[in-house]
């Protein structure tokens, strides 16, 4: 049966009665244009205080529509803020992050947390030892529909499953950078849709993979269960739209989540406010920096066979 069969309806976030996180931006590229600064700015939980980019011109241009602080440096953003969102490549902010940590700073993070293991494991460290709250900006991970698919999933006996992400981003337009058109999708979508599949069939154990992470790429996924589930990862095919399944297989009728008719504009909200919800009550997330770490402990021991 799907997720819609269990009948399964996630509640939406309480109201917000708290004042908001003062969160500074790092970044002024099209990904924090179009999502960082305008979702953090929204509020009621949150209120864009201060963006910093290493082009001055652009962080002015994602700052004025907020009448944001535009900091001349990035020590000047932390002076500005009580929590750090980043929306720069992998290296920039495994750079950086560490540095927001160790100022008492809670952040907000993209995957991958860094270009590889060691720069990953170096910001989870740094959270770590700050003792600061993280969050990772896994976007599915904060519609109704996942959350309603993964409470699903709890009680699935799986004993395989089938998956993709598959689009067509790094043939042209803003998201064909380049970080992602030298990793390639393992790198890019392999932290969505691993995150996806640990978190429905059961922890992953075991993980190889075939092809070119920069066409596309298949992984192969043993469960602490027994299960075993396949991924199609690519990023370089000419498809309509960005397709996103996941379909759990077992004794039931299988367990099917696709995002084809999901409205992403719900998860900003959500992502939000359990943001917020952290900072102020001090309280890990689910998906912070150590999750994001372990996501990436799996494509390093993927690439590495």
């Amino acid at each position: 049966m799907t997720h819609q069969d269990r009948n399964t309806v996630t509640a939406a976030p309480a109201p917000w009665t708290d004042r908001p996180v003062e969160v500074g931006l790092v970044g002024a590229g099209p990904w924090a244009r179009a999502m960082h600064a305008r979702v953090l700015a929204a509020g009621p939980e949150t209120r864009l205080t201060a963006v910093w980019a290493r082009r001055t011109e652009a962080a002015r241009e994602t700052a004025a529509p907020y009448a944001a602080h535009v900091a001349a440096g990035f020590e000047e953003l932390l002076d500005h803020c009580e929590a750090v969102a980043f929306a720069v490549p992998p290296a920039v902010q495994a750079e950086l992050a560490p540095l927001a940590a160790k100022r008492g700073k809670a952040l907000l993070l993209e995957k991958p947390l860094g270009p590889d293991l060691a720069a990953a494991r170096r910001v989870a460290d740094a959270v770590t030892e700050a003792g600061v709250v993280s969050q990772l900006v896994l976007t599915k991970r904060y519609h109704p529909s996942t959350r309603d698919f993964l409470a699903a999933a709890r009680t699935f006996e799986a004993a395989g499953a089938r998956s993709c992400y598959l689009h067509g981003a790094f043939l042209g337009g803003d998201f064909a950078t380049g970080w992602r058109l030298e990793h390639g999708a393992l790198l890019d979508l392999g932290p969505h849709l691993l995150d996806l599949l640990d978190a429905s069939v059961g922890p992953i154990t075991g993980i190889r993979a075939t092809g070119d992470p920069r066409r596309w790429v298949e992984l192969t996924c043993e469960h602490e269960n027994g299960a075993v589930s396949q991924a199609s990862l690519s990023g370089s095919v000419a498809v309509p739209r960005a397709l996103t399944r996941v379909e759990l297989f077992g004794p039931e009728h299988p367990l099917v989540y696709d995002t084809a008719g999901i409205d992403h504009e719900e998860c900003w909200p959500v992502l939000r406010h359990d943001f917020a919800t952290a900072v102020r009550t001090g309280t890990p997330t689910a998906v912070d920096a150590r999750r994001g770490l372990y996501l990436q402990d799996l494509i390093d021991r993927a690439t590495r066979g």
